[in-house]
């Protein structure tokens, strides 16, 4: 699905560069502003700094005189409003909403998909529709930093979309918002995989937890610990503990390390 940002009258330039940098940490390009209160908004230095690097984002971004510009070849409008108003949309989380309306566009697919199906041969389907549905398109309206949106803008839209908060402390900047938002979007669309923020740690082979194990028996008989004559079951055990930390070359090295202290040390004593 199409996904577009929508900034309705923002009055502060930092507000659109942190909404580039929110949108780009999620995937998304597609930033329209609506009547900002800097024409150059998109060059301000401040923007730029906010934007944090994400400036292929507000290259992309555009600027216009009304909403209806901004909204063209939009199917589903969510608007973002704290204020609860007599009359509108009906309020719903992010999360649970986003749920219900990719649902509905899955549905709204499959069934045309199963009309195309020829109806003399089930394998075969039949030729496209040309007047089957556009791609949907999504977009999320945010009012001026001040006011909000204003209740005409709000009611225009399917849905409007309230951040569960603190109750008593509501209060998101724009930029945090935007960022609520395109995360929560992003989850419902997929997500993107955690990225692992140290390499893989490599494992000892079983001849180096056993070579390992050899100098633990040296070390532990020579401080008296282990009677050769009366082992039991101590090296088994050790080795089943050692199994379980799934240790590396590098441990190995500290506890081989570890046991040539302890053999030399026990040799000075004596």
């Amino acid at each position: 699905m199409k996904t577009r940002f929508v900034l309705i009258n923002t009055s502060h330039a930092g507000n659109v560069g942190a909404a580039a940098r929110a949108m780009k940490t999620m995937g998304f390009d597609d930033l329209v502003l609506v009547a900002p209160r800097w024409a150059n908004v998109l060059r301000r230095e401040e923007t730029i700094q906010r934007a944090s690097g994400a400036l292929d984002v507000l290259n992309n971004a555009r600027i216009v005189a009304t909403l209806d510009e901004a909204l063209d070849g939009m199917s589903h409008l969510c608007a973002t409003a704290m204020t609860p108003r007599d009359f509108g949309p009906p309020t719903a989380a992010p999360r649970a909403h986003f749920e219900m309306l990719l649902k509905s566009e899955l549905l709204r697919h499959e069934a045309p998909a199963q009309e195309t199906k020829n109806p003399q041969n089930p394998g075969e389907e039949s030729p496209a529709d040309p007047g089957a549905a556009p791609q949907a398109g999504v977009a999320f309206l945010f009012g001026s930093e001040r006011f909000g949106m204003t209740n005409e803008d709000v009611y225009r839209c399917h849905v409007a979309l309230s951040i569960p908060t603190n109750p008593g402390f509501g209060s998101l900047n724009l930029g945090a918002a935007i960022q609520v938002i395109a995360y929560e979007w992003r989850q419902a669309l997929g997500g993107f995989a955690v990225q692992e923020a140290t390499p893989p740690r490599a494992l000892a082979d079983a001849a180096q937890v056993a070579g390992m194990l050899g100098h633990w028996e040296q070390a532990l008989t020579s401080i008296g610990f282990l009677d050769p004559a009366a082992p039991k079951k101590l090296m088994p055990r050790l080795n089943q503990l050692f199994n379980r930390a799934q240790l590396s070359p590098e441990e190995i090295h500290i506890l081989r390390g570890v046991a040539k202290a302890m053999i030399e040390t026990a040799q000075a004593k004596r």
